[in-house]
């Protein structure tokens, strides 16, 4: 099982919206380096909506090259098509990624049945843990527990991040769930009480600007220090509020940028992050002590 602090990665992009894999390489090094125990690449942090299927399989296989099996990497592979999830996730195997993160099919809304069929499909076409993606906030469509539960039956769908933010809504799914299913906080705010109630881990935005603090964060909650892992999350916590000002990756790309670790190149629809909000991002990342 993959546990602690698991960032999704930005995708860093030079000025005119082409990937940078320079870039994403010195992140990754960087990552490793400072405690982060597993990356997702080309997930929602990481523009996915906005790469072509060549890019995002570019992206899997820069990623899993660069890592050189220093950490597990978790390819992004959802999509709202499920033969398109099926070629990614086929690709991501091929790669030699060591799980991948399925999202709820966005835009189409499919019923708790629909995607039952799709997450199936895709765990059954290809050989490779699966772990899914429940984030209504962005898809619109909510995946049920009793959903997540029945697909826990499923031998290679080992897991589900949680970006739903409802905290009794995780204890109950972890009260629920098989030992050996992962639940993993998509909610920075919320992470360390999940964490500190039996989830595995956090996929994280957070995790991004401050690496190491969030590592330790994460082993302290999952450890069940309690004390320590107040202190760490104290620390980190207007990052948790303020990388998300606008929507995400905007914000984490500019306090990347700021803190001199990659241009601030994104792709529309999204654009450069609000002046009324510099100071805001900029007074979190120093609260936090990565500025």
């Amino acid at each position: 099982m993959i546990k602690g602090s698991i960032v999704a990665i930005v995708t860093p992009m030079h000025a005119d919206g082409s990937l940078d894999f320079e870039g994403l390489n010195q992140l990754i090094d960087w990552h490793i380096a400072e405690g982060t125990d597993s990356i997702v690449i080309a997930g929602t942090t990481g523009e996915s909506a906005t790469v072509s299927v060549e890019e995002h399989c570019a992206l899997i296989k820069a990623t899993v090259s660069k890592v050189a099996g220093r950490i597990p990497v978790i390819a992004g592979a959802g999509a709202n098509s499920t033969a398109e999830a099926i070629k990614l996730t086929t690709y991501a195997k091929e790669a030699g990624a060591d799980a991948t993160l399925q999202v709820v099919p966005y835009y189409n809304r499919p019923t708790q049945e629909g995607m039952y069929q799709h997450f199936k499909a895709i765990a059954e076409a290809v050989d490779l843990p699966v772990i899914l993606y429940n984030v209504p906030g962005r898809t619109v469509a909510d995946m049920s527990n009793d959903t997540i539960l029945r697909l826990a039956q499923i031998s290679n769908i080992v897991g589900v991040k949680d970006a739903t933010g409802n905290i009794g809504r995780g204890y109950d799914l972890l009260r629920l769930a098989p030992k050996e299913f992962a639940v993993y906080s998509g909610d920075d705010p919320t992470a360390m009480a999940l964490m500190l109630a039996g989830g595995a881990g956090n996929i994280s935005v957070t995790a991004n600007v401050a690496p190491r603090a969030m590592a330790e964060m994460c082993k302290a909650a999952i450890a069940g220090d309690i004390a320590r892992a107040v202190e760490l999350n104290n620390k980190v916590f207007p990052l948790h509020q303020k990388l998300f000002v606008e929507p995400n990756p905007v914000p984490v790309k500019w306090a990347l940028a700021e803190m001199g670790k990659m241009p601030a190149g994104i792709r529309l629809p999204l654009v450069q992050l609000g002046e009324d909000y510099h100071d805001t991002v900029r007074s979190a990342l120093r609260e936090a002590g990565v500025l």
